[in-house]
């Protein structure tokens, strides 16, 4: 089932997106999510790789992420999100041209091109974009819950970019 059918089958179920005009208009996550996906990459990029790899830590994020929301919106759903995403950034960073999702989600090309300071901040932008994304689809808060299920650990500044344009209500 693809993004598309989830919604469709989502709003049946009386499940509302209040997203629609806001997806449509977006151009480029917001500075401090951009900023925030900065620290949660320095701070997976901080920690120990999984054994036997050598994955860059923007790689490692989207890989962190793919799991829960492949469960959350099936593997098609995650896909036609990241898809979406790399597709934004790579309109910001070109650095992206010869990154791809492949059908089961995972990134193809993210961190290879040699230049290890271009490849982060390209690779942030990718997951500002995803993570935006998100935060549009399901709002902040989940979000936030997400990435703090996902890495219990990180640290919360006290005003987080989530709460600003979100739907979920106050705190």
């Amino acid at each position: 089932m693809n993004l598309k059918q989830n919604l469709r089958v989502a709003r049946s179920a009386g499940v509302s997106c209040n997203c629609s005009m806001e997806m449509r208009s977006r151009t480029a996550a917001s500075p401090e999510i951009r900023e925030f996906a900065k620290r949660l990459v320095i701070y997976e990029a901080a920690g120990d790789s999984p054994p036997g790899t050598d994955l860059p830590a923007e790689v490692r994020v989207a890989e962190k992420l793919r799991q829960p929301l492949s469960r959350l919106a099936g593997v098609s759903g995650f896909r036609a999100l990241l898809v979406r995403a790399l597709t934004l950034a790579k309109a910001q960073a070109p650095g992206l041209v010869s990154v791809k999702v492949n059908p089961d989600g995972s990134l193809e090309g993210l961190g290879e091109s040699g230049n290890r300071a271009q490849d982060s901040e390209t690779g942030v932008i990718l997951i500002a974009e995803l993570l935006g994304l998100l935060a549009a689809f399901v709002g902040g808060a989940f979000t936030f819950r997400l990435v703090l299920d996902v890495w219990p650990g990180f640290p919360v500044l006290d005003k987080e970019p989530w709460r600003k344009n979100d739907h979920d209500g106050p705190g």
